[in-house]
């Protein structure tokens, strides 16, 4: 295995910049829904982007103050709900949030650190690279950080890295992907509005009243099948307990063609249901579950389209609810991928209007969070165009997250439309089977080499300690 190595500290040559609207923008509490709102969302979004050519700051600030008076809930401040009609004797929600859109500003730092583009592409993801974002002094909670966070690191060949921290109560990846596309747009043809107009309310996502809960939701419920509790449990623990080693695996489309071609029988499905099971049955195997032990896979689904009537074009809040695959350990790993391919599209067929609506009404009534006993969480950025980014100099060597977590995220492949980048944190003790059975079945040779292969100086099926 490759050891990860730890880049250079950043300097900075001064403190970040407050920066605010250009112009003048609405000033209100901005409503967030219960989707929005839900405690297990309570963390910004971190994406962290490699460019050959840097784009001067003074052009970066100056458009990102002029996108703000578009998004400008994102210059605002999360603050807790205050009833009692916002009085001063009013009474502060411990639960409910919302955004006091006062256009306070983001926080923007630039920084330099002793290293290239391409050694800094050459090396696998490490917990060195949160150095590479502004942390924000004294902000002790959640409501401590503003909305929007940037650091724009300058590197030795004149490129520069970008990392954006976005509040997810305030958006979904689809929402973060319209708002930087924005931003970019903003940078490259500074006199130009944004392709898409953000909608900003959320009105149209409020709870019933009574609310009515008419499904059985197992996305949230930890009631397990049979006397699965305390395994379930320990599982829980034993994955919050270990030092976990951040993996980096890249599939390419004929990897993925591939997989699809073990299906027996055969099924017409997508890259992303493919990918899914078998990392969710390489996870399953690595971690030697009890075979009786009910598992999940929950994965995020965009609902825009679900909701009737559907969310407005140019909607950039939470849009999404986690979809929920099901099974016992012993059914996933003895079938071929085509069962476990079933219980994600059975799981995304559920997720209809009065599903949603449902799912609005239970966060209304008992504010729960995802079922984590033994699941296994997958959000997919592999289909948001968050790789197309360009601020006039080009599109990013790389595109991922800044940090490895403990669930699992599908990113783009720069260069490779139809490939996906696995990353995960997972035990260090079941790094190495975790990597096994994730190559595992391809070709000795041809499939190999390609697999060890390097694409734009990323490398394919890297596994880091």
């Amino acid at each position: 295995m490759k050891k990860s190595m730890e880049i250079p500290d950043c300097q900075y040559p001064s403190g970040p910049v407050l920066v605010q609207p250009s112009g003048s923008t609405p000033k209100h509490r901005l409503y967030l829904s219960n989707l929005d709102d839900q405690k297990f969302l309570r963390f910004s979004i971190k994406y962290l982007y490699v460019f050959r050519e840097a784009v001067p700051i003074d052009r970066l600030r100056s458009a990102l103050s002029d996108i703000l008076v578009h998004y400008y809930p994102l210059a605002g401040r999360l603050t807790r709900v205050v009833s009692g009609g916002g009085s001063e004797e009013g009474v502060e929600s411990e639960e409910k949030l919302e955004v006091d859109c006062n256009g306070e500003g983001a926080i923007m730092a630039e920084g330099f650190v002793d290293i290239s583009a391409n050694e800094f592409c050459s090396r696998p993801p490490n917990r060195s690279w949160r150095k590479l974002l502004y942390r924000v002094p004294d902000a002790s909670t959640f409501l401590g950080v503003p909305p929007l966070v940037i650091q724009v690191t300058h590197l030795t060949c004149g490129g520069m890295i970008l990392c954006t921290a976005i509040n997810h109560c305030l958006c979904d990846g689809i929402g973060t992907s319209q708002f930087l596309h924005a931003w970019a747009q903003a940078t490259a043809n500074p006199l130009s509005d944004p392709q898409v107009m953000p909608f900003h309310d959320r009105t149209m996502l409020k709870p019933r009243k009574p609310p009515q809960i008419n499904f059985s939701h197992p996305e949230y419920g930890a009631d397990l099948i049979g006397n699965n509790s305390s395994s379930s449990l320990s599982l829980n623990q034993f994955l919050l307990s270990q030092p976990l080693t951040p993996i980096s695996i890249t599939f390419s489309s004929s990897h993925i063609l591939h997989l699809k071609k073990q299906c027996t029988p055969s099924i017409k499905c997508t890259s992303f249901e493919m990918l899914a099971v078998h990392v969710w049955r390489a996870w399953a195997k690595s971690l030697e579950l009890p075979s009786t032990l009910q598992i999940k896979l929950l994965f995020s689904a965009n609902v825009r389209k679900k909701i009737k009537p559907n969310l407005p074009q140019g909607f950039y809040g939470n849009g999404f609810v986690l979809g929920c695959a099901e099974t016992p350990v012993n059914q996933l790993l003895a079938s071929n991928p085509y069962y476990g391919i079933r219980l994600i599209q059975l799981a995304k067929q559920s997720l209809h209007d009065s599903y949603v609506r449902s799912v609005i009404d239970l966060l209304e009534e008992k504010r729960s969070i995802p079922d984590m006993s033994a699941s296994l969480v997958i959000s997919a950025w592999s289909r948001l165009g968050l790789e197309e980014l360009d601020f006039g100099s080009g599109k990013p060597l790389h595109m991922g997250p800044l940090t490895s977590e403990i669930y699992c995220v599908f990113t783009p492949v720069v260069g490779d439309l139809g490939a996906i980048n696995v990353v995960i944190s997972v035990p260090e003790g079941v790094a190495e089977r975790f990597e096994h059975y994730c190559i595992k079945g391809f070709e000795e040779r041809e499939e190999k080499s390609e697999i060890e292969g390097v694409n734009n100086g990323e490398r394919y099926c890297e596994i880091v300690v």
